[in-house]
């Protein structure tokens, strides 16, 4: 069947298979749920705009996702009307947002149309641009002098479109005219209605943003965004660089790195937009708080803290709020569920100008997201690779213990100057980064009396157990899992017995978890593209074992896919 003059690639067959047995439901929140019928009418009112600016915001992530999203995805909304095919793509191309993704699996790429890919650059680069010319036309512009637009080019809030034998940069708030200003529009009546004073403030700088090309404007409504700690409502216009695989690739031209260095220009991966609306849950944002008031004894136990300098020292305060949520939606980046769909975030990021110069970072926590599990594969699981003394030490709630502890570790450790630096595997060691900060400190969670011993064994287990994967793949989360279980293998933290059966060391773990803390900020430190390829490929063997572990997942079933059911 051809949608547009492309033809899809999945059988009808094939479609109906991962929809029916490898598609996970995530059910959003109702009209009719508690939190959001104890808002106010105002607030209420506040977030009907809101779910429709996010639903703009969609539209411009799938134009920077690939140039063919928007016309592939109107094709089949058209064609579904009256063909059963189309709509079962079309459930596919929405659970991936876009036309391509991981299945989170392995390392192949689903493609829901023939000869329709991914592009290391996304669509934020010309199509036809490879690496080999992206570096050469670069380089030819830094020759002539042209150093101010090379800057924009490497911009975060770029697109970058040939003109002639060069490129040029295109800001957002130009490329999205059209888009960021309805989304302005929007957000203007949202904070019109709204009954809180500083998500009013908020939503009033970030509708400037969109419609200044003035990068000062993000920086104040990011500000703005992580003062909010009692707000009854939640609306995040997030700015993530994982998917733009171009940009990074000129830190792997020492030539290009010099040439750039000397002129302060600095390499920079574009931002992907997403929205996220939800209503903030009291209770088990509660929660998170009793660990934000340990934050300031953790970055005083960080490796080599001496040498640099982190964003929760500075002043009496930390900079940091913190809200547990339920989600009314997710769009554009936060619906790309292509492998996985995060369970919470830590934002801005390091690269991002209010944290450079000085502001806060909040944290967002995805009830609906991490309450989604399937308890009888998990159970099969266990029976099938972990030995029976550790059955109970196994609790999917403690994983959302690791994830606090994960997403304080982003606010921990060496800056963005420092992570930029290793170009493609930033983003590797810096969720390795993370992962083994919550895991390295949970003891000082339980000294403090935030977490009792069995649920320090309870976060232990469930993490080890998350982290028999079930393929290799080059996702930077699931190569960081990797990476850890390798560690703990050969450093005696975990075995398998004569049953190839998990046996975690309770008493050698955090032995061992210091020393690939220390080993991942020694990374961070060097600055070294290379140091961290050879850290990385240290640590990312695939054996015998491995695919024992990934032969169990294929004989339990797997279900990769998510679809994310929204009724606002």
């Amino acid at each position: 069947m051809k949608i547009k003059g492309y033809e899809i690639a999945l059988t009808e067959e094939q479609l109906d298979d991962i929809i029916n047995n490898q598609m996970i439901d995530i059910e959003l929140i109702s009209k009719e749920f508690p939190g959001y019928q104890n808002l106010s009418e105002g607030d209420k009112k506040a977030l009907e705009y809101l779910v429709k600016a996010g639903k703009i915001i969609n539209n411009v992530s799938l134009e920077q996702d690939h140039h063919l999203n928007r016309l592939l995805k109107q094709g089949l909304e058209e064609a579904a009307t009256s063909s059963s095919y189309a709509a079962k793509a079309l459930i596919l191309f929405n659970s991936l947002n876009g036309v391509e993704g991981s299945n989170g699996i392995d390392a192949k790429h689903i493609e829901i149309f023939k000869d329709v890919s991914a592009k290391p650059g996304r669509n934020f680069y010309p199509e036809d641009l490879s690496v080999e010319e992206f570096h050469r036309i670069i380089e030819n512009m830094l020759k002539e002098g042209k150093d101010e637009e090379v800057k924009k080019i490497l911009s975060v809030r770029t697109m970058v479109r040939r003109q002639g034998n060069e490129l040029k940069a295109i800001d957002y708030t130009e490329y999205f005219a059209k888009e960021f200003s309805e989304i302005a529009n929007l957000l203007e009546l949202a904070a019109h209605y709204t009954t809180d004073s500083l998500f009013k403030d908020y939503l009033g700088w970030q509708a400037q943003a969109l419609l200044q090309n003035n990068e000062d404007m993000d920086m104040l409504a990011d500000k703005h965004w992580a003062q909010m700690q009692n707000t009854d409502i939640e609306f995040t216009l997030s700015r993530e660089n994982y998917d733009d695989k171009m940009s990074a690739t000129l830190c792997e031209n020492s030539k290009l790195q010099g040439m750039l260095a000397a002129r302060g220009i600095e390499v920079n991966s574009k931002d992907m937009l997403g929205v996220r609306v939800g209503v903030v849950n009291k209770e088990g944002t509660a929660l998170l708080l009793k660990f934000k008031d340990y934050m300031k004894k953790l970055a005083k136990l960080m490796p080599y803290s001496e040498q640099y300098s982190q964003n929760v020292t500075q002043g009496s305060e930390i900079k940091q709020t913190m809200v547990d949520v339920d989600l009314i939606a997710l769009t554009g980046d936060y619906a790309q569920c292509r492998g996985a769909i995060t369970t919470a975030q830590n934002l801005p990021n390091n690269d991002k100008l209010s944290i450079k110069t000085g502001g806060g970072r909040r944290n967002v926590y995805h009830r609906q997201v991490r309450m989604t599990r399937d308890k009888k594969r998990d159970s099969e699981l266990l029976k099938a690779l972990v030995h029976q003394d550790f059955y109970k030490y196994f609790n999917p709630e403690a994983e959302h213990i690791f994830v606090i502890g994960h997403e304080n570790g982003h606010s921990l450790g060496p800056d963005s100057s420092y992570q930029n630096a290793l170009g493609l595997y930033k983003h590797t060691i810096e969720e390795n980064k993370a992962d083994v900060v919550s895991i390295t400190f949970m003891p000082e969670y339980v000294k403090a009396g935030i977490i009792s011993e069995q649920t320090l064994k309870e976060v232990y287990t469930t993490w080890i157990v998350r982290l028999l994967l079930k393929a290799k793949t080059e996702e930077p989360h699931r190569l960081g899992d990797l990476m850890h279980f390798n560690f703990l293998l050969k450093h005696g933290a975990i075995s398998f017995d004569a049953e190839n059966k998990l046996v975690i060391n309770f008493t050698k773990l955090p032995e061992v978890m210091h020393k690939i803390l220390e080993e991942t900020i020694r990374i961070q430190l060097s600055k070294s593209p290379e140091e961290a390829k050879k850290f990385i490929e240290a640590y990312t063997n695939w054996d015998d074992l491995h695919e024992y572990i990934a032969s169990v997942h294929k004989r339990l079933g797997n279900k990769p896919y998510k679809r994310i059911r929204t009724y606002f």
